[in-house]
């Protein structure tokens, strides 16, 4: 979420308990407090009724992110002092659109994500039909093929996938993606060879090349990875919305 705020030009200050962030709101005066509701010691409700008690801070829009779904929720936030909510898992297309939604007047509302790319990459207003990024997944795993597919391809990303390195190489060169995503152990040819082909190649080697694995989680294994030249390691399982999070990170730090 502080990657979002940020990719999207706003200044971040954060906290990690609700009294941190009491005494940060009264001390910076942000344009806007975006609260978890479920923290140790206060939760978001005992933060929400501190800051509307407070004159100096009672007009700051202050939005609820929750992932709370149950009957009569909507109703106790709002009659806590929230605003409103934002609903987790967020999405990244449509979180910079709900937080523009609450800025105060005269803050120019920020941009969806599709548009910042448009304005990194310097390109003319995209289509209707344009695609959001071109993303190759290479897993000797069909149904982790059809979990990523089904994550990507509804937040506007056109997925490629392939079933081994060789066939990914060959993909890869065909389709020219924005950006390569890959399963660490594979047969016949892993993922860091997999790596390799593709730093080997003029037209490939600048593709920004991310590990996705269930399989891999000690630090040492992805600083192996980091240092052979991979530009993110992401371990799984990981929330839909997380996911979406990392990518849009690594395709922005590439324009």
């Amino acid at each position: 979420m502080v990657y979002l705020l940020t990719a999207f030009g706003h200044q971040v200050l954060e906290a990690h308990e609700g009294a941190v962030g009491i005494e940060r709101v009264r001390r910076e005066q942000p344009d806007l407090i975006l609260v978890d509701i479920h923290m140790p010691r206060m939760d978001g409700y005992e933060v929400a009724r501190i800051l509307s008690a407070d004159p100096e801070c009672g007009q700051i829009p202050l939005v609820a992110v929750t992932a709370l779904a149950m009957v009569g929720d909507r109703e106790r936030i709002l009659a806590s002092g929230f605003s409103g909510y934002i609903a987790k898992p967020i999405d990244p297309e449509s979180f910079s659109a709900q937080v523009g939604g609450y800025l105060r007047e005269g803050h120019a509302p920020v941009r969806s994500f599709a548009a910042h790319l448009e304005e990194e990459s310097s390109v003319a207003p995209s289509s209707p039909g344009r695609k959001l990024a071109v993303v190759l997944f290479v897993d000797n795993t069909q149904v982790n093929i059809d979990l990523v597919r089904g994550t990507l391809e509804p937040s506007g990303y056109e997925v490629f996938a392939a079933l081994s390195a060789k066939e990914g190489l060959d993909m890869a060169l065909r389709t020219k993606p924005d950006l390569i995503l890959s399963d660490v152990y594979m047969p016949r040819q892993d993922g860091y060879e997999f790596m390799r082909m593709v730093q080997a190649d003029p037209a490939l080697a600048q593709i920004p090349f991310v590990f996705l694995s269930s399989s891999v989680w000690s630090t040492r294994e992805q600083e192996r990875a980091l240092l052979q030249g991979a530009r993110k390691f992401i371990s799984r399982p990981i929330e839909p919305s997380v996911l979406l999070s990392e990518l849009a990170a690594c395709l922005l730090k590439a324009r």
